[in-house]
């Protein structure tokens, strides 16, 4: 017999599309916007936090409805893991922390308390809407602790997303190229094998549970498969901020009536003294599963061989590329046990025990010009 925590995820996963189990209060927050209360409130989580996207989301949705004040704090922390400066083999250095960040936590959530609860003036600073912290900038090197040095800062901002982040695409190429000129040669496309008896194995990333199978937060990517496309720019002549939500549109087809794309942003460290072979960091990663390509609540079957337009969005992210570095991004079709890993057969999630080989296709030519579009952020002072 399943124990309780089996039962409940395959509860959840047999609800594969977006229907009435989903629309219920206290799950689907976006639809019941009108009935939140007008009183102060604060989002809070972590660019490696599973709810990075809801935090954001629900800021986004609430502080344009409500009359009372509403924050964002994100840092670049795992699930609950505020208090911890670095996350999985990555550091941030010691002001990180989101008690570093202007005092003691209980001390903030008692001057926010005494303040929109008692009506008077605590003393606290006036904070922006949106606190946030940007990832990067640190020295590159292995610390005592045997973490890469990251680094990073905190910075406020007026608004999320911020008000004047340059929405850029980055292109694909067929000679796994990434850049801002879109390609010209017709008919690029590059094709791999994704195999659901041998996926992709989850490396860090936007994890809340699931050790030791899984740990979330940064760690070095650079295992080489074949069903992992790898997609970066030349080395940066500049620093590059890039703060915000993470979307690729890709043009895709497959000879299986469904399967899954996954898409990756990663920070390439050039080679150094502490690694010798550089360091890939991942930053954020997202996945689509093709049948809800135009629809959460009405999933809709591929015709092997044709192609279509699809859009992965992943986690937020913040992160500094350094002058140097490399921006990549990875694409796939699996990152398991993160994701459930599609059968590509189109049977309902959770009932499928037949699995077969997919052939999928990336497009990347002038009529269909795969792009990663990021957030990149004017210089700040």
């Amino acid at each position: 017999m399943p124990g309780p925590v089996e039962s409940y995820v395959y509860e959840q996963w047999e609800h594969g599309k977006f229907d009435e189990f989903w629309k219920r209060l206290g799950i689907y927050a976006q639809g019941y916007y009108s009935q939140f209360s007008d009183a102060a409130m604060v989002h809070l989580s972590g660019w490696y936090d599973a709810y990075s996207r809801t935090a954001t989301d629900n800021y986004v949705g609430l502080s344009r409805r409500k009359r009372g004040p509403v924050r964002l704090i994100m840092g670049p922390w795992t699930h609950g893991a505020r208090s911890t400066p670095h996350s999985g083999d990555v550091d941030f250095g010691p002001a990180a922390t989101l008690d570093a960040d202007g005092g003691d936590i209980f001390l903030r959530r008692l001057q926010w308390f005494d303040r929109y609860l008692e009506g008077f003036d605590t003393g606290g600073r006036r904070e922006a809407p949106v606190r946030l912290f940007v990832m990067g900038g640190g020295s590159g090197r292995k610390t005592a602790d045997g973490r890469l040095d990251h680094g990073g800062h905190w910075r406020s901002e007026s608004d999320w997303p911020i008000p004047d982040a340059r929405l850029t695409p980055y292109y694909l190429s067929a000679g796994r190229g990434l850049s801002t000129v879109r390609p010209a040669p017709p008919g690029a496309s590059v094709s791999y094998d994704f195999n659901p008896d041998h996926p992709v194995p989850t490396r860090g990333g936007t994890v809340t549970s699931g050790e030791p199978l899984m740990r979330p937060g940064g760690f070095d990517q650079r295992d080489v498969r074949p069903d992992v496309l790898v997609f970066e720019t030349e080395p940066l002549g500049a620093d590059v901020e890039v703060t915000g939500a993470i979307e690729a549109n890709l043009w895709i087809s497959s000879d299986a009536v469904d399967t899954d794309f996954t898409i990756k942003l990663l920070d390439v460290y050039p080679p150094s003294d502490d690694y010798p072979q550089g360091y890939v960091l991942n930053l954020t990663d997202g996945i689509l599963r093709c049948r809800y390509r135009q629809s959460w609540s009405e999933p809709s079957l591929m015709t092997p061989g044709e192609v279509y337009a699809i859009k992965v969005s992943a986690f937020p992210t913040s992160n500094l590329f350094k002058r140097g570095h490399r921006i990549r991004l990875e694409v796939s079709s699996s990152n398991f046990p993160h994701f459930d890993v599609n059968p590509n057969t189109g049977a309902p999630e959770g009932t499928g025990l037949e699995r077969r080989v997919a052939r999928n296709t990336v497009y990347m030519d002038a009529a269909r010009a795969s792009h990663v579009v990021l957030p990149v952020i004017p210089g700040r002072e």
